[in-house]
């Protein structure tokens, strides 16, 4: 508008008579702002808003995060959102425009995806509010400093908690596991049923009741669990935003959700130069809430591992044989044959799962088409690469070490895969 009125007064230049016509415009411009102004700033609080945060952000996953506002307003606004989130995000477009009717309340909503844990801290949540007239715009700011921290992926916990009572396990992507013979803690006896193990007949109670009758066994319970973190520098990695180590943490929360489930005992521990964010195996009821604050609470400068540190600390605190799932990660085997000792060393005394993770990134190179000398020598280094992690995993097998390559996009369910496994097989 301003523009055509500049371009009515270069023509009022040439053509004298449209002078005052133009200045007539001018005014009648000028009233309707005054009049626009004085609509929205004449009602005192014009639209009340909140930003409707969850009480904690789940780590590495999407958040959903939503906005409620009611217009107070007596005719149709138009607003523009400008929700100032945390820096952490780097968000600099943010931008959200709707109309809302008179007296009307409506929510709308965003996601967000923080990639690590820690505080995130809300600015102000800031509403341009324009009448219909839209030659004036009134802002408005709720929310000041609002904080909310992020914790280890709780969504996760939530999606794969049926796992520890369903028996349709590959519906979650969960391979089913063929039992090895028995675990030996008596459950109860009863009626034979076709399909019963006929090995597992109880000829005395049989002998009584005239009928067949088996004994019933169940998978031993109250087995003492321990994931153990490398917080070290081989753990800094990054995959899609978050780092190896976030990873495992969210890896560690799901899974010790399942173990609790499963009437075992689970804690944890991580490590790097020294053993801290302890929690010893337990299978109280506060134990799930103990091990997410502790993982919540995991902080490191991504140091040199000690693993002979580790090899005493589990030597002096751990006493009962307990099943220990390490996140760790190697990339060739110089690395780790000066770890394998430790490692040879803990497997002595408890059942001892080592976890560590296929770059795939390298996958990309060794699938890519290659058309220069380069280019074959990029792939056929990292061929060496991913053939070297297959060779670790057939090293700790020589030496009873159990083994996980995974992927870290589908660490968590090879994790449950590998824990399921063990208590199948009974070999704890």
């Amino acid at each position: 508008m301003l523009l055509g009125i500049i371009g009515l007064f270069v023509c009022a230049f040439i053509f004298p008579n449209l002078y005052n016509a133009v200045w007539f415009v001018v005014l009648v411009l000028v009233t309707f702002l005054g009049l626009d102004i004085l609509i929205l700033y004449l009602t005192k609080t014009g639209i009340e808003a909140e930003r409707i945060t969850p009480e904690k952000l789940s780590n590495g996953d999407l958040n959903s995060i939503t906005i409620s506002i009611k217009n107070r307003y007596t005719f149709k606004i138009s607003i523009k959102v400008i929700d100032e989130v945390p820096f952490q995000f780097q968000v600099r477009d943010f931008k959200i425009i709707k109309t809302i009717k008179a007296s009307e309340q409506k929510e709308f909503g965003y996601d967000l995806r923080p990639t690590e844990r820690g505080e995130y801290y809300f600015g102000y949540l800031n509403i341009y509010v324009s009448s219909p007239l839209k030659l004036a715009s009134r802002r408005f700011s709720f929310d000041k400093d609002k904080m909310v921290p992020t914790y280890p992926s709780y969504i996760q916990l939530r999606k794969y908690d049926l796992l520890a009572f369903s028996n349709n396990l590959y519906q979650y992507g969960i391979k089913k596991i063929r039992r090895i013979g028995h675990t030996m803690e008596f459950e109860q006896i009863k009626e034979y049923v076709q399909g019963d193990d006929l090995r597992t007949l109880n000829w005395k109670a049989t002998a009584k009741k005239n009928s067949l009758m088996v004994n019933q066994f169940q998978d031993e319970k109250s087995q003492s669990v321990y994931m153990a973190i490398d917080k070290g520098r081989v753990m800094q990695m990054p995959f899609d935003g978050l780092s190896l180590l976030d990873y495992a943490i969210n890896s560690t929360l799901v899974l010790s959700n399942v173990i609790l489930k499963k009437q075992d005992k689970a804690g944890i521990f991580a490590f790097s130069k020294k053993v801290e964010n302890r929690v010893f195996a337990e299978k109280r009821a506060s134990q799930m809430q103990k091990i997410l604050e502790t993982l919540y609470n995991i902080k490191t400068d991504f140091f040199e591992s000690d693993y002979s540190r580790l090899y005493v600390d589990i030597k002096k605190n751990i006493n009962q044989r307990s099943l220990i799932i390490l996140y760790t990660n190697f990339e060739t085997m110089d690395g780790l044959n000066r770890q394998l000792p430790y490692l040879k060393g803990i497997a002595k005394s408890h059942l001892l799962v080592v976890v560590f993770f296929s770059n795939t990134e390298l996958n990309t190179i060794i699938n890519k088409k290659t058309d220069t000398i380069q280019e074959v020598y990029d792939k056929v280094i990292a061929e060496k690469f991913m053939f070297e992690k297959r060779l670790i995993a057939n090293e700790l097998k020589k030496y009873g070490i159990h083994s996980v390559l995974t992927q870290p996009e589908n660490l968590t369910l090879d994790a449950i895969n590998k824990y399921l496994e063990i208590k199948a097989r009974g070999i704890l």
